[in-house]
């Protein structure tokens, strides 16, 4: 195993502490390790929270900050925070309007969640949660009952972050979070395995010539493993599965989401996105807004995802607002 870490039990801790020597205009970070932006809690505004395991960065802690999320709980690599965490947060950023949680559907995510929802409401604080699961790979993986949270939370996050810093209240913020999640589907694939710190050896083993289409992002089971093909060929492999299970349809205008699991250069990304923009052309699929990098990762894994969400008027306006976190800036 070669990382740039001084020990495994001390990563997380320091990743955060780098964080906001880095970001700490936009971020600071609480007890017991909470990423919250500075100027909260902000009275009157909803607070939107999110949490998972560390290894998938930018996602959470990076997506802290004006116009996103108010806090994020980051677990150990690929372990989701305690309830603890998702109170502190929820306390920290609670500015009297009511807290929403956005929730990847694992099984560990969920239930320490609605523990930390039930505990925060005993102390009079209003809180809705919306469980994210965009996955069309598989129904039931690894940590998940249904599908996987994966691609579609990080859109979530930017769309929902937006109207809570607009002023929407606490019905029209999780409502308009159900609306991204109805109306977003994903898939990706893995061309290597990624180590996670702590087991200091590669989660799966993938031969040289073979590649796994529908995996997780904790290097869960895909579909299928097979051998590899073109960039082209594992595009279609992706987008078809996506754009038949909503399904979308001609006329229909998307945000198109090619992300990177971590070890992907972006020129392999973007020839991704260029057969991706061929495919939805031939369906009448316009593509309305677009979205290339590593932006939802699984450590150093090699591999895409592609993330499809059908655009309305109110969605794009959401996503075009002002943003400025650690990794997602623009409109300022």
């Amino acid at each position: 195993m070669k990382k740039l870490i001084n020990a495994p039990e001390t990563a997380v801790d320091q990743e955060l502490a780098g964080m906001v020597a880095a970001h700490g205009d936009l971020i600071r970070v609480i007890e017991p390790n909470v990423v919250v932006r500075v100027d909260a809690p902000r009275p009157g505004k909803v607070g939107v929270i999110s949490g998972g395991g560390s290894g998938h960065e930018p996602m959470h802690g990076g997506y802290v900050g004006m116009g996103m999320l108010d806090a994020a709980c980051p677990g150990a690599v690929f372990t989701s925070p305690v309830p603890d965490q998702m109170l502190a947060a929820t306390t920290a950023v609670n500015g009297g309007a009511g807290v929403l949680h956005i929730v990847k559907n694992y099984t560990g995510d969920i239930m320490n969640f609605e523990l930390a929802a039930e505990m925060a409401r005993a102390e009079g604080i209003e809180v809705s949660s919306v469980v994210i699961a965009d996955d069309v790979a598989v129904k039931d993986s690894l940590y998940t009952a249904g599908r996987r949270g994966v691609g579609g939370t990080v859109l979530a996050e930017k769309i929902v972050g937006a109207a809570a810093e607009a002023g929407a209240d606490l019905a029209t913020v999780t409502a308009l979070c159900q609306k991204v999640q109805d109306n977003v589907r994903s898939m990706g694939m893995a061309l290597t395995s990624c180590t996670v710190p702590a087991a200091g050896k590669p989660t799966f083993e993938l031969g040289e010539d073979e590649m796994e289409i529908g995996i997780g992002i904790h290097g869960e089971p895909g579909r299928t493993r097979m051998k590899l093909a073109t960039a082209d060929e594992i595009t279609e492999m992706l987008a078809v599965p996506v754009l038949d299970d909503l399904p979308f349809k001609q006329g229909d205008s998307v945000l198109a989401f090619v992300n990177g699991m971590g070890g992907t250069p972006l020129m392999e990304l973007y020839i991704v996105f260029n057969k991706l923009s061929q495919i939805l052309k031939g369906r009448g699929v316009a593509i309305g807004r677009s979205f290339v990098g590593n932006w939802i990762t699984s450590l150093e894994m090699a591999g895409c995802s592609i993330t499809l969400l059908r655009l309305d008027d109110e969605l794009t306006r959401f996503w075009d607002a002002p943003v400025k976190t650690p990794a997602l800036r623009w409109g300022i």
